[in-house]
This record gives C-alpha cells, sequence and structure tokens, in this order.
C-alpha cells in the first residue's frame, strides 16, 4: 500500500514538475534564439 501511494505521490511531483519548468523552457528558448542562438549560428 505505501508501495502505490509513493508511486502516486511520484507521478504528482512529476507531473507538477513538468507544468513548472515548461514555461521557464519555452521562455529561454524565445529568448535564446532570439538573442543569443543567433550570435552562436554567426561565429
Amino acid at each position: 500500500m505505501f508501495r502505490a501511494i509513493a508511486d502516486v505521490l511520484r507521478q504528482i511531483g512529476g507531473a507538477v514538475a513538468t507544468v513548472v519548468t515548461l514555461p521557464f523552457r519555452a521562455l529561454a528558448r524565445l529568448f535564446g534564439g532570439a538573442s543569443g542562438g543567433a550570435r552562436r549560428r554567426r561565429a
């Protein structure tokens, strides 16, 4: 029973982590592609 509860909590934690990190990843991709990405490609 404790193993099942631990699995559920692990899944919930993973889902929360992905939801929290997705906006930051999108922002990093936008700013990185707009400024840093172009500079790296030229050099």
